[in-house]
């Protein structure tokens, strides 16, 4: 029997489509953006866990009939067979599919306007382009289409089979497309810069033979990662355990990978650290308001999903070590279920020391570090996002995002300046632009009630009692209402958050807490009446901290797509409500701000960027002094 938070398989997904079919016509002339697990609520679950009955299985489906351009979203019971609600969501357009990503890209091929565009610029090798379609924000969208479901679409030119499908950009010709009827309802013919001979390939078999030359470099000797004896962790369906901790492993089609009910053993206490983990909603604004780039702004979770995005990892390449696997079951757009084959990757990594110290007289006690990863990877278009979730020994939990894939370049006529992006290869220019991730934090340290404290650090100034002016003292502020709770980074300070469970005290009489320590954080940098801040209000600042509630899930709102202003925290934090001793949500906002470079180009090595949640009196004393010691030959007992 499947476990309440495990994601629904290939018969439930099946049978969702099958009863929507059934009771409500879905099925021809429809689309099914989306179907996913209806999560239980937290009580259920608690009660289940101490041995009561299972919750029910429930699924949500967000369906599209694309004779009506009518959204409805559905909540069916598999424990029942029955639908429970089909209600229409007005005025709104869910995700884009993959289905319809591709059937653009074919609907292009054939379009005669758009060929005889081409044919204007010398291109008749229709196999050699590439069609790359957008989602719209209602800003910048054709006003006499508002009442569509649309998408918008760049055009690129490989420079043969095989290779590089944005290597160049045909500038200035896109086209506006009702995705529903799938039909072109515009061609934009503008100005056409002649594409500059960049050298835009990146597999090796492509490279011209004098740059490979140029860059030769000594091959590097075999690199073996063994554990004969299997790994430490186990992985019990969807329950992982290793080292203390515990958490179920769960994906869905919006947020890719979650982690469930992370839990730290300390003695004999299994003791609650995060209730859920993930990452709710990624912006990504180009910050150039050419005639190519003012559309280009992507939500890529709540337009796209990163479990739809989500690619097979591979063995030596995306993955080192002693592996193990988990599978993701999702849907096409006709609710048909498919495989993402090893989707998640689980493994152990030795990271250096742990701790150490060398005594003059006893000599060194060392322990090595040894750290779980948990991690998947993402195409979204040009670019790729690597998602690195990492537990420690000691406690600590880490959130690592790596970026990497390919920049969108855009030709220059000769001698046009650039003032928006970087040259990086003969009269072309990467656009400047941002990422912004935002991660979706539900701590429940010891239990759900929590407070969130802003702890910031200053140096008093000299004085009677501080003569030589070296007294740092800290300033712990209790956040109590939502206002409180829209917090910026201020590195000045050192500025930080803590979760604290004030209902109770350790051993030393104070409250256990887990810390935020923000790194990656960026600013927005937009004036407050941009579009792109009116549909994405989460960005505005780096920390928001709500009261859960299991309805608001998604920071800009649940259907970003040509929305034209934010419903999602922007509109709840307006009550202004309480989060002191609640069960409350961390929404941290962090990225790259992406002034590209010539070392991006042609393909971009990865930038780094990352988050810490460190225990902060959760524990008495280190919680990593019964780790095993290092070999004998490496230190004195």
């Amino acid at each position: 029997m499947r476990h309440p938070l495990d994601p629904l398989g290939h018969d439930e997904i099946r049978t969702v489509a099958t009863i929507l079919g059934r009771e409500h016509g879905v099925g021809e002339g429809w689309r099914f953006a989306s179907i996913e697990l209806i999560e239980p609520a937290k009580a259920d679950l608690r009660t289940f866990e101490n041995g009561g009955p299972r919750p029910a299985r429930q699924a949500s489906a967000v369906c599209l009939d694309r004779a009506t351009n009518t959204t409805h979203k559905a909540v069916v019971s598999l424990d029942d067979d029955r639908v429970d609600s089909f209600d229409h969501i007005p005025g709104v357009q869910p995700n884009f599919t993959v289905d319809e990503f591709n059937e653009c890209d074919q609907l292009l091929r054939t379009n005669p306007e758009l060929l005889a565009a081409l044919a204007r610029r010398g291109i008749h090798d229709i196999d050699l382009v590439f069609f790359d379609t957008w989602t719209y924000g209602a800003a910048v969208a054709p006003p006499e289409f508002a009442d569509r479901r649309l998408g918008w679409s760049d055009t690129w030119l490989k420079d043969g089979p095989g290779m590089n499908p944005y290597a160049h950009l045909i500038s200035g010709l896109h086209c506006v497309i009702d995705v529903n009827a799938m039909e072109v309802l515009r061609v934009e013919d503008d100005e056409h810069i002649e594409i500059a001979p960049v050298m835009g390939e990146y597999t090796p078999r492509h490279i011209p033979e004098h740059i490979r030359a140029a860059q030769r470099r000594d091959p590097l000797t075999p690199l073996h990662i063994t554990q004969p004896d299997g790994p430490s962790f186990t992985l019990d369906g969807n329950l992982l355990r290793w080292q203390n901790w515990s958490l179920r492993v769960g994906f869905n089609y919006r947020e890719g990978m979650v982690l469930h009910t992370v839990r730290y053993r300390d003695g004999e206490r299994d003791r609650s650290v995060a209730h859920r983990l993930s990452f709710a909603e990624m912006v990504v604004p180009y910050r150039d308001p050419s005639a190519d780039h003012y559309r280009r702004t992507a939500f890529d979770i709540g337009e796209w999903g990163l479990g739809f995005m989500t690619t097979s990892l591979t063995l030596g390449c995306d993955c080192l070590g002693e592996i193990r696997y988990l599978d993701a079951v999702l849907h096409d757009s006709s609710g048909e279920p498919y495989t993402i084959a090893n989707a998640i990757c689980i493994h152990e990594e030795d990271n250096a020391v742990l701790w150490k110290h060398v005594d003059h007289h006893a000599g060194a006690e060392v322990r090595r570090m040894r750290r779980l990863t948990i991690s998947f990877h993402v195409t979204v278009a040009n670019y790729e996002y690597l998602v690195y979730w990492r537990l420690y020994q000691d406690g600590n939990i880490e959130c690592e995002v790596r970026a990497t894939g390919i920049m969108v370049t855009t030709p220059l006529a000769a001698g046009a300046p650039n003032p928006n992006g970087t040259l990086v290869d003969e009269r072309t220019y990467a656009p400047y632009h941002q990422h912004f991730l935002v991660a979706r934090l539900d701590l429940d340290v010891d239990g759900p009630e929590n407070t969130v404290y802003m702890s910031e650090s200053y140096a008093e100034p000299i004085g009677p009692d501080n003569p030589h002016g070296l007294s740092l003292v800290t300033r712990n502020v209790a956040l109590r209402t939502e206002d409180e709770g829209k917090q910026d980074v201020d590195f000045g300070t050192q500025r930080g958050w803590k979760v604290v469970n004030t209902n109770v005290r350790s051993r030393l009489g104070t409250h256990p807490a887990y810390k935020l320590v923000p790194t990656g954080a960026i600013p927005a940098m937009f004036d407050p009446d941009s579009p792109v801040l009116q549909r994405a209000n989460v960005i505005g600042h780096a920390l928001w901290v709500t009261p859960n509630s299991p309805d608001e899930r998604w920071p800009a709102g649940e259907f970003v797509n040509q929305s034209e202003v934010d419903s999602g925290l922007g509109e709840w934090t307006k009550a202004n409500r309480p989060i002191a001793n609640t069960d409350v949500v961390l929404w941290y906002v962090f990225g790259i701000h992406h002034i590209t470079r010539p070392e991006d180009w042609p393909v971009m090595p990865v930038d780094v960027v990352s988050f810490w949640l460190k225990p902060f009196g959760f524990f008495d004393r280190n919680p990593a002094l019964d780790v095993a010691p290092s070999p004998a030959e490496c230190h004195n007992s």
